[in-house]
């Protein structure tokens, strides 16, 4: 990845420009020793005013000087400095464009959607006024659902940032059935955190109480977690010393923050990232691929907003891959719900189109491009992935 390069430039810029600072400051350090040694051997002489000895010293200190060469070390630093900080500029010149508009391409967009997801963006960032903004001016009545949603989930999150954990219980006792159906396990990972705070702030008595009450419902679901907190109830007011300390640390309030958000989404039917923000990120890394294709294809004098297909493949990296992707062997053209991807009883795979064209649209049998095996169309079966 580009910025990569770029960043590992900068660290060695950065490292130099560090050394050589560090060796002029040397320099300049020791000329200054050298000068206070002459200046300390002038006001220790008997006859500090005697001409012979002054002048003996100064030369002295001329030689140490000139055997120094302060001057050519400071130019010789400066100059590679400078070498070092001149190169810097011209990678980042090769590696962005200004002119980012030569890989746009016209695209009917449906601005009602993407005024959707703007406006569902704000409102997962909890910046509502912005999104009520948007979503006054652009008409989007639709939006408000969403808004609603996520405003819910925000109070639940403020609440949490105060270890109030009421608003977060009652979300998760009103969507019990569903949590379950995703294996979810947060109401276990709500009554450990209070249990916990009980631990660590609370009686022997409050404890016992509260793991009666909330926590013996979920201990046939939950055995080995249950007895941990037991455990924990003997050492309550010096958790430090508990053998299960790690039920105790900080994190955990972060960790079922970001779960219970996951959930939400999921509930809400909603992503649990923002799609404006992983669209933004995936052109941001894809478009210096783009731009270099756009050059080719402008040198080439081919119509670049003719293209339907892009003719090479731009590597996004595994966190911008959702699901699987099949890209029939033979056409090279990938999978769709009106191309499927076939199983031939051979047990490897084509698209449909492949298959059809091989058969000559299931009028005959046909070889496995990649085995002996004589197919049928008949014989496939569609795979689902």
């Amino acid at each position: 990845m580009e910025l990569n390069t770029i960043k590992d430039a900068f660290d060695h810029v950065a490292k130099r420009q560090k050394l050589s600072s560090s060796k002029s400051q040397e320099v300049v350090d020791q000329v200054g020793h050298e000068i206070d040694q002459a200046l300390a051997k002038i006001e220790a002489t008997n006859d500090p005013l005697s001409p012979v000895n002054l002048k003996s010293i100064l030369t002295e200190l001329k030689l140490k000087l000139n055997t120094i060469g302060p001057l050519q070390q400071l130019e010789g630093l400066q100059k590679e400095r400078n070498i070092n900080l001149s190169k810097y500029p011209k990678l980042l010149e090769k590696s962005f464009n200004s002119d980012i508009s030569k890989a746009y391409r016209n695209v009917d967009f449906d601005f009602h959607i993407v005024n959707q997801i703007v406006a569902s963006h704000f409102y997962r960032q909890g910046l509502f006024d912005l999104g009520d903004c948007l979503i006054n001016e652009a008409g989007e009545s639709e939006a408000t659902a969403i808004r609603s949603h996520f405003l819910e989930m925000y109070q639940i999150l403020d609440a949490l940032k105060v270890k109030n954990l009421a608003p977060a219980l009652n979300w998760i006792s009103t969507n019990c059935e569903k949590l379950k159906q995703n294996s979810s396990t947060l109401e276990l990972k709500l009554h450990r955190l209070q249990f916990v705070e009980i631990i660590q702030k609370g009686t022997k008595a409050d404890a016992l109480s509260y793991a009666r009450t909330y926590l013996a419902p979920l201990a046939s679901l939950h055995v080995n977690e249950f007895q941990k907190l037991m455990v924990c109830i003997i050492w309550v007011g010096k958790p430090d010393s508990c053998p299960h300390a790690e039920l105790m640390a900080p994190t955990h309030w972060q960790e079922f923050t970001e779960e219970l958000t996951q959930q939400f989404c999921c509930l809400a039917g909603q992503s649990y990232q923002s799609p404006l923000s992983v669209a933004i990120a995936a052109g941001v890394e894809g478009l210096p691929t783009l731009l270099k294709l756009a050059n080719v294809m402008a040198a080439k004098r081919q119509e670049w907003q003719a293209m339907k297909q892009l003719p090479v493949p731009v590597d996004l990296g595994k966190e911008f891959q959702f699901h699987s992707v099949f890209v029939c062997p033979v056409s090279r053209d990938q999978g769709s719900e009106e191309n499927p991807p076939m199983l031939m009883p051979c047990l490897h795979v084509l698209c449909n189109q492949s298959i059809m064209k091989l058969s000559k649209n299931s009028s005959r049998t046909f070889k496995c491009p990649y085995c002996p095996e004589e197919v049928s169309a008949a014989q496939c079966r569609q795979l689902y992935f």
